[in-house]
């Protein structure tokens, strides 16, 4: 079985936070679990959201830079993204694996996505018995 992990991405969200990086550098995200904009992953340039002893690692996603043909500017290289949650929204979300997704819609106001007319969103589903084992391992 492959290692376990808490985050991931879709395709579709690695192509924009490609796109995104080459405008504002190296990237984080930070759920915070709150309402209105807090309810949605934030996405914000690496450093910008300052984390502490409130939050928890999730992990780190990989994403591909792909050139997707002339002038896209992809780098042909790949990059993480660290992923931060909450303490207290961790404590709801810690038997679950959550998938970074985009759709159409308004970005929240502080991400760096917001200008893009998409936004971000966490896609979950609970871990399997082997993943949580190997999660506390």
């Amino acid at each position: 079985m492959a290692e376990a992990t808490r985050v991931a991405v879709t395709g579709a969200a690695a192509e924009l936070l490609a796109r995104l990086r080459r405008r504002h550098g190296e990237l984080m995200f930070h759920q915070s679990g709150g309402c209105c904009d807090g309810s949605s992953p934030m996405c914000y340039p690496d450093g910008d959201f300052l984390t502490g002893d409130a939050d928890v690692h999730l992990g780190d996603l990989t994403v591909a830079d792909s050139a997707d043909g002339p002038g896209a500017g992809g780098t042909g290289t790949s990059f993480t993204v660290p992923v931060w949650m909450s303490r207290a929204q961790f404590e709801y979300w810690s038997h679950t694996h959550l998938t970074i997704d985009v759709v159409p819609g308004r970005g929240a106001g502080f991400s760096v996505e917001a200008p893009e007319g998409v936004r971000f969103l966490i896609r979950s589903r609970l871990f399997t018995d082997a993943e949580a084992a190997a999660l506390r391992d």
